[in-house]
């Protein structure tokens, strides 16, 4: 993520790089809030692993929603160098492995701090994962065109037409009907959806419904609920859109994470709320379908439901994250080692 500014090739820091780490890996979101990252800080360059032990084996075993979630955070530390006045190269070689590296920031150039910078690093801090309905209000065209705008590369968002958003709301029931019945996906589900807030990781009942909402495409089930305040709205003013890419490997999932990371922070920015719906492309079978609502090359990523936030019930909490020094590794003299 480079500003179209003068940069002059400097010798970053080392707790610059930790602080953007660190940054990252406390606003980011991921996979049912798992994490499932580390980052090691060098001297000169910045590390990212993902990180096994907090792999859904059953609802993801291909890692596919691991490595995506891997993207968003290596976005977010972009835009926390940036706003510190940096840019940075990025060597990416997708692996499983924790040993080696995912992606690999290096070559630090300063680099002039604008106000778009920090209204990213703005909506990095604010954003919210909402999944209670949005509000009546549709969201408007212009605003449509900034957010799929904001993914310009190999990986795009398409907007569904009506008929595909009862398609996708076919295929979302029928995913959660599938995972129902497998114990494995339903002990793992309760077992992330079921932790206090002081496990650092998960999803406690503050930011789970109080009650299923009321909406065309159905929201995840999570087999019991939460005590976050539903409301009465509905999702019928809500915009449905699919990430998709060209490709179904590691590489693409890591750019689909920095792609969705670019487009979530510019809905935030515009007071967009952004909800991903990964179950129905963890099921083959509706993954399959969703396939079929893109040109014949691409291939799904994630389900996403746009729209503008209801303000009657206020909003949620923020997820709990895991203490700093669980997920930075600090190795160059002189970075902090706690944030």
């Amino acid at each position: 993520m480079r500003p179209t500014t003068s940069y002059t090739e400097m010798t970053i820091p080392s707790d610059v790089l930790a602080s953007a780490a660190a940054a990252a890996a406390r606003y980011a979101p991921s996979i049912l809030n798992t994490q499932p990252w580390r980052w090691r800080v060098r001297a000169d360059r910045l590390e990212l692993f993902a990180e096994p032990r907090r792999h859904l084996t059953a609802t993801d075993p291909d890692g596919r929603m691991l490595i995506l979630s891997c993207g968003i955070l290596l976005h977010h530390a972009c835009v926390a160098l940036a706003a510190q006045g940096w840019t940075a190269r990025i060597v990416r070689t997708p692996s499983m492995s924790p040993t080696v590296p995912l992606a690999v920031l290096h070559g630090f150039e300063a680099a002039t701090v604008t106000p778009a910078t920090r209204q990213q690093e703005q909506a990095m801090r604010t954003r919210r994962t909402d999944r209670r309905p949005v509000s009546d209000q549709p969201i408007a065209s212009p605003i449509i065109r900034a957010i799929t705008a904001s993914a310009p590369g190999a990986v795009g968002l398409q907007i569904l037409t009506a008929e595909q958003v009862i398609e996708l709301a076919a295929a979302v029931s029928r995913a959660d009907a599938v995972q129902s019945q497998d114990p494995f996906a339903r002990d793992e589900l309760n077992c992330w959806t079921s932790r206090p807030t002081t496990d650092g990781v998960g999803l406690p009942p503050e930011v789970l419904p109080d009650r299923p909402p009321q909406t065309t495409v159905p929201g995840r089930g999570f087999g019991h609920r939460g005590t976050l305040p539903t409301g009465a709205g509905h999702d019928r003013a809500a915009t449905y859109a699919l990430l998709y890419g060209g490709g179904d490997d590691p590489a693409w999932w890591l750019q689909a994470g920095e792609t969705l990371s670019a487009s979530w922070l510019t809905a935030t920015a515009m007071e967009v709320s952004v909800l991903p719906m990964s179950d129905v492309i963890a099921v083959p079978g509706t993954r399959e379908a969703l396939r079929r609502m893109l040109k014949p090359c691409d291939r799904p990523y994630l389900a996403l439901r746009l729209g503008v936030a209801d303000p009657v019930p206020g909003r949620p909490p923020r997820t709990p994250r895991l203490p700093t020094d669980q997920v930075v590794e600090v190795l160059a003299p002189g970075a902090f080692r706690d944030h």
